[in-house]
């Protein structure tokens, strides 16, 4: 077996379980990491296609959860505004679920429980096989 390649975002069991639920209820998923204050800077959930990304955000990279229905392995795309992973670049995130409710749309907020970002800075090994950029530089445009 080939070495994994680092990534800049994982997910904890416990979130991987409300992906699941949320996915069959919605269908696929993607987050966006914005960079406000108070609740605007934790992770929101989104129906694939419900938040438009753009020039100004970047994708930060992929979780798989789950299957689609030919049992594929479903990535989610992890999305995060360009201005902010220019401060981040140098940061593994983690989504984790924790009880209580947080303001906004993401899509758990109905369920008690909402999703929140752990960090933690890359090792030296990671940061260098990353390097500075995004794993993709633009935000696809999801709607016409």
């Amino acid at each position: 077996m080939g070495e994994q390649q680092p990534s800049r975002v994982a997910v904890t069991d416990k979130a991987a379980e409300m992906l699941r639920t949320l996915r069959e209820e919605h269908g696929p998923l993607m987050f966006h990491q914005s960079g406000g204050c108070c609740d605007g800077s934790s992770p929101m959930c989104f129906a694939k296609g419900d938040f438009i990304t753009g020039d100004a955000d970047v994708l930060l990279g992929r979780i798989t959860v789950g299957t689609d229905e030919a049992g594929t392995p479903e990535p989610i795309d992890v999305w995060m505004s360009r201005e902010q992973f220019a401060l981040w670049k140098h940061t593994h995130l983690t989504i984790d679920l924790v009880p209580g409710r947080g303001a906004g749309f993401s899509l758990e907020s109905p369920n008690g429980v909402r999703f929140l970002i752990r960090s933690r800075l890359l090792t030296d090994e990671e940061d260098a096989a990353l390097g500075d950029s995004p794993a993709a530089s633009v935000g696809a445009r999801l709607r016409a």
